[in-house]
Parts: C-alpha cells; structure tokens; sequence
C-alpha cells in the first residue's frame, strides 16, 4: 500500500493587493499556518518580501507534510512589511484566507478572494495557491552569467536579474527562481543557486522553460531587457563542455527594428543535477548519531541547595539540567546503537582536596 503521508509544496500569487504605502504600493510577504487546535495557529513558513507591488508572485514555495487521513485546516495571510522586524503584529494585514490542504490538493490551482476578517472583502484582492507533490530529491545547480546588455536607466547603466519561468500543465509561466539585482552591470555574474528539480521543472528536463532578464527599477515597474525560451536538457550541456548561450529578445525591439539581433547574451557558466538527501535518507542508510553531554559545575550556576540553582539538589532527583538531558536523550537514543552517552563535566571542586 502506498504511503498516505507525502511531501507537498505550495506556489503562491496574489492581484490586485489594497495599497497601505503612501506613494506607493504595498510590500508583500505570505505566511502560511496551520490549525493546532482549537484558535491555535503554528507558523510553516512565509515567502520573501516583495517590494511595492500589488500583483505578487512569489519565488520561495511553501512546504509541508500532506495527511491524507487527517484534515489540515490551513490559513494563509499577506501582509505588507515596512520593518526589519519578523513579528507580523506591527506590520499592515492585506487579507488571509482559510482553507484545507485536502481542498488545495485536490484543485492542483486555488484562487480565492482575500478577506481581512470573515466576511469583509479585501477590496478586489485574490490569492491563488498551487500544489505539487515533492517525489524527486534531485536539485539543479545552476550559475549564469550575461554580455551585453541594454541600458535601460537614464543615469547609469542597468540593474539586471534573472526570473525562470516553468510552463505548467494548463501552458501558464510558473515563477520558480529569481536571481539577485546585480547594481549597475551590462555583464553580471549572477550568485550560483540551487533549486529542487521538482520545482524547477517537474522533474521533466524538456518541459519549456522562459527567462526573462529585467533592469530593476525601486518603485517595482520593472523594465524588460529580453527573454528567451529553453529547457533543463539544454541548459545541461553546459555542463559536458559546451557553450551555452542565449540571445535576449525583446519582443517590441524586434518588431521595430529589422536590424534587430539581441539586447544581450545570457551564458550558463555551469549546470548540475544534485541528489539532495533528506535527514531520513540519512538515517535510513545507517548513519547514526552520538549524544555526547559536557555539564558546566561551575559555581556561576548558583548554590546546589537554592531553588534557583540549574544544580539545585531537589528532594524528588530532578532539576533543569536533568530535565534537558533527558528530553533530548529520550529523542537520540532510537538512533544509537550501543545506547552509551559519554557524558563530561568542568569547574567541579572533587573530593578530597576540592581543588578546581
């Protein structure tokens, strides 16, 4: 029988996000929570922060462990980040939605209008979530580079990052990577990055794939430097030796000028499939884990005999530092063999000259 507990990630994109910036259109970030019980919600993830922009699609997925025999309430909210803080309290809330992993699972695409509380609208804002089951532990690794490009500031030269595309199953373009801004380059190196297969191309190394290259602009209206279409099958010569490049084309350039050739190459220096292993993986191939304890006895922990004491001798055998090593011991020892845990001490005045 199959196992009914798998690996589920979630793609997230929102339209037309109230506006809380003065001047300026919001800066999303996605939390995702699940129900623990009760009015108890327990955070798995959020996506990255994207800045003044009211139609988001973000690059960083959602992960979580799928149930099929339990119903996982889910609830998902925006919000707009105008701190460095990771507490979401002081921070504007765009509209959330409340829902099941079994209904997202099951419509593979969700899109549901945001509501800032049960029955109140968000205005006309949407959240659509996509689901994938995670099956392939392969990765690649890519790192690219370009020559060449347009420039697009009028005071300065471009600000280029790359965004890949995947084509799903309904021929809609999935956002599932975006590089860094590379400041003021017409020929950056972009940082190597590494991406799960399954999310980068469905585990299908021909499955079309767009990349566009944009020149960064701080009020979010990006401008496009050009595209170009390939596939992982081509994107791994790169790694056998051959050149690998890729004109640019912007499309209303090309229309215009009969001259036209590119607004750039884009080059891949290097690709590579990975095996990416899971801690179960780990374990299941025999590796095991020692718990090894070192007690600190000097006398900065307090007076054994005071209840303030991390040593503090209580009449029932326990205190702080037993309760730890046994809550963690209770944990480890599946994973130890010869069940022994060397266990080391400092700072301790012993018998029977009570020297340090």
């Amino acid at each position: 029988m199959a196992d009914c507990i798998t690996k589920v990630e979630l793609s997230v994109s929102c339209s037309d996000l109230l506006d809380k910036d003065v001047g300026s259109k919001s800066d999303p970030l996605c939390v995702l929570l699940q129900s623990s019980g009760g009015d108890s919600w327990t955070e798995l993830g959020r996506t990255e922060r994207l800045k003044n922009t009211s139609s988001p699609s973000f690059s960083q997925r959602l992960r979580l462990d799928y149930h099929f025999e339990t119903v996982q309430n889910l609830k998902l909210g925006v919000y707009d980040i105008d701190n460095s803080s990771s507490d979401l309290g002081d921070d504007d809330y765009l509209g959330g939605v409340e829902l099941t992993l079994g209904q997202i699972v099951s419509s593979k695409t969700l899109t549901r209008p945001l509501q800032l509380k049960k029955g109140k609208p968000a205005g006309k804002g949407s959240i659509t979530i996509t689901a994938e089951e995670i099956k392939d532990n392969r990765a690649i690794v890519l790192e690219l580079e370009a020559k060449n490009l347009d420039k697009k500031d009028t005071f300065g030269k471009s600000d280029p990052f790359l965004e890949i595309f995947k084509q799903g199953d309904d021929g809609k373009w999935q956002l599932v990577h975006r590089t860094e801004v590379v400041k003021n380059n017409l020929n950056p190196s972009w940082k190597k990055f590494t991406v799960p297969l399954q999310t980068f191309c469905c585990s299908d190394l021909d499955r079309p794939l767009k990349v566009d290259c944009s020149d960064h602009d701080s009020d979010g209206s990006h401008d496009l430097i050009g595209s170009f279409t390939t596939k992982v099958s081509e994107l791994q010569k790169a790694g056998h030796g051959s050149p690998v490049a890729f004109d640019c084309i912007h499309p209303e350039k090309q229309k215009k000028k009969k001259s036209y050739k590119n607004s750039g190459v884009v080059s891949v220096k290097s690709c590579t499939l990975v095996a990416q292993y899971s801690f179960l993986d780990y374990v299941m191939g025999g590796c095991q884990i020692n718990f090894t304890v070192g007690i600190d006895f000097t006398g900065s922990n307090g007076d054994p005999r005071s209840p303030n004491s991390l040593h503090y001798m209580s009449p029932d055998g326990l205190n702080q530092y037993l309760s730890a090593l046994w809550s963690v011991g209770q944990v480890v020892k599946d994973y130890d063999t010869d069940k022994l845990f060397p266990a080391f001490g400092f700072g301790a005045k012993l018998p029977p000259d009570y020297q340090v």
